[in-house]
């Protein structure tokens, strides 16, 4: 399926090909956070089928207590979450913030991770499948 979107100010574009199916929910705690929402709404993107057609992201990078690097790329104006990237092996796959697409009504999450840190009331009840970890 193809996607387009913009972050809030619109200082970000971008375009991408997806597959409607492997759309999921994180509800991990650094999700929550990060998100400053119940989860985080995404679907991984080739970096191939991938196009930012306007502007520059930011980067902040985290890390897991495993010490892995996530970077999460985002509006340096507004703020607004674009992609994560993982460096390394995972650089080839990004994981697609879907806030911000134009087509979101027609991708609901087909997977929900992490459930097991997931707040009682936020489960997706039109999820195919739950899983308490990734």
């Amino acid at each position: 399926m193809r996607i387009d979107g913009q972050c809030h100010c619109g200082a970000i574009a971008y375009a991408a090909e997806v597959d409607p199916g492997a759309v999921y929910l994180c509800h991990c705690s650094d999700c929550q956070a990060i998100s400053g929402g119940t989860a985080r709404w995404a679907v991984p993107v080739a970096r191939a089928a991938f196009r930012l057609l306007r502007g520059e992201t930011a980067v902040y990078v985290k890390r897991s207590a495993r010490g892995t690097e996530n970077h999460q790329h985002f509006c340096g104006c507004c703020a607004a979450p674009i992609y994560a990237v993982s460096p390394g092996a995972g650089e080839g796959v990004l994981r697609l913030r879907l806030g911000t697409c134009r087509q979101r009504g027609a991708l609901p999450p087909r997977v929900e991770y992490w459930t097991g840190s997931a707040q009682p009331w936020a489960l997706c009840p039109e999820a195919t499948e739950r899983r308490a970890a990734q």
